[in-house]
């Protein structure tokens, strides 16, 4: 009985978790994330350095720079940006990892809106 409740406890502590972040194995490299945008599913490819993203989307490159504010969460400030929309930068946290995917969470920066999305590490 002791045994049973012992390893019972284990489990449940176990399952409890949370989740892997292995962050820096993400900092670089070639992404991509499939969001449906207007009921279309729609694929961007972005190729990240430390400090600059580029990113091909519907035919169209953009490019933004890059700034981590720990080894999960970093600024990304579009730098060529078309409207007023875009010129307001974006906050990613990366929420969990696998070997070759992050799950992460966006919203404009002073924002409380987020969504989530999964980027896929092609490159």
């Amino acid at each position: 009985m002791r045994f049973l409740l012992i390893f019972s406890l284990a489990v449940l502590i176990g399952s409890c978790a949370p989740p892997a972040r292995n962050c820096r194995d993400f900092h670089e490299g070639t992404f991509r994330f499939k969001a449906v945008i207007d009921g279309e599913e729609q694929t961007t490819v972005f190729t990240r350095t430390r400090t600059l993203e580029v990113s091909k989307y519907l035919g169209k490159k953009d490019s933004a720079s890059i700034r981590w504010i720990n080894d999960c969460e970093y600024i990304v400030t579009n730098l060529n940006p078309a409207t007023r929309a875009e010129e307001k930068p974006i906050h990613m946290k990366i929420l969990s990892t696998t070997d070759n995917s992050y799950t992460f969470e966006y919203k404009l920066v002073g924002s409380s809106k987020s969504s989530r999305g999964t980027a896929y590490k092609i490159e």
